[in-house]
């Protein structure tokens, strides 16, 4: 089975590589700038087709939330236009696709979980943009699975996760937003589910649509942090105390949901595949991020495990889905 995968150095690319290389009959290829460019429309058959893809997952978009309130138009190109054009181009050459979305969707209001029928309702222009690449996508190819996710880490790329290492790195205390809850969600996990779901498709399958695939289990960003930082420790990597802050104590040009659970129990019933507790991925992603740097610390003679420079200000209260 080959995949292939838009957008060539994000988070989900580099997971369903890695994740590729570990199973047996399934090719993972990824396209990026300028080959197939999502701004460019004219570039997307042509770099699709040249890939010859069983299935394609659009995994690339335009992530900077706060700078898509600037950037209306970009974002729309991207995540609207961009989006329709991958799966307009994955039904002329036959094939399903499967469409990366974000919890943004939502307005972040709802006492609860959100399941697929929740009424959507963004806050911002990254959300409205990304709910219209979802409309785009499922106009034009029947064959599709939107997938909704949230928090989104691992090893790889700009992160939560890397960054509140960074600032540990620093620093004795961060202040982190402790009035937003969500689901934290390894992108190795998304790539697994991908991998999975995938199989499934190329079989007698009739249940495309949405589905919300992420972590197990809940926190807000501060509970993250804790649990990030006292793992981190473990591995003697920096740790720091974490100060709980409210939302309106850490203004951003783009409103984030307050509530942005998301409930897989329509993923998991229908896929047979359930992602696991959000603290034992998030422990893999800080053990992959420990060895790595461990190993550049006895090579380089570096003295921080994780050598990075730490950001200016509050840690961010959101890193933006890096696809």
């Amino acid at each position: 089975m080959r995949l292939v995968v838009t957008g060539r150095d994000g988070q989900v690319a580099a997971s369903l590589l890695e994740a590729g290389q570990r199973r047996d009959g399934i090719e993972v290829v990824t396209l990026g700038r300028p080959v197939l460019d999502l701004a460019r429309p004219d570039t997307v058959f042509d770099a699709l087709a040249a890939a010859r893809p069983d299935i394609v997952v659009s995994a690339a978009a335009y992530t900077a939330v706060d700078q898509a309130e600037d950037e209306p138009d970009l974002a729309f190109a991207v995540n609207a236009v961009g989006a329709g054009k991958v799966a307009e181009a994955a039904a002329k050459l036959g094939v399903p696709v499967i469409h990366l979305s974000t919890d943004y969707v939502f307005d972040g209001t709802k006492d609860g979980a959100y399941v697929e029928t929740d009424a959507t309702a963004p806050l911002g222009v990254y959300g409205a943009s990304k709910l219209a690449g979802e409309l785009a996508v499922a106009a034009v190819n029947p064959r599709h699975l939107i997938l909704r996710t949230a928090w989104v880490y691992s090893p790889f790329g700009k992160n939560f996760v890397k960054t509140m290492l960074r600032l540990a790195g620093d620093r004795d205390e961060i202040a982190v937003v402790a009035d937003q809850w969500g689901n934290p969600t390894s992108a190795l996990d998304i790539a697994d589910a991908i991998l999975h779901a995938a199989a499934v498709l190329r079989g007698d399958f009739d249940g495309y649509g949405i589905y919300h695939l992420a972590g197990t289990g809940e926190t807000s960003w501060s509970g993250f942090s804790r649990h990030i930082l006292d793992t981190s420790a473990q591995y003697g990597g920096p740790t720091a105390r974490v100060r709980d802050i409210a939302t309106v104590d850490y203004p951003t040009k783009a409103k984030r949901p307050a509530n942005s659970r998301l409930s897989t129990a329509r993923f998991a019933a229908v896929f047979e595949w359930a992602v696991p507790e959000w603290q034992v991925s998030a422990q893999i992603v800080i053990s992959c991020l420990a060895e790595r740097n461990l190993g550049l610390r006895l090579r380089d003679g570096a003295t921080d495990l994780f050598p990075e420079p730490a950001p200016s200000g509050l840690t961010p209260v959101k890193d933006s889905l890096q696809q």
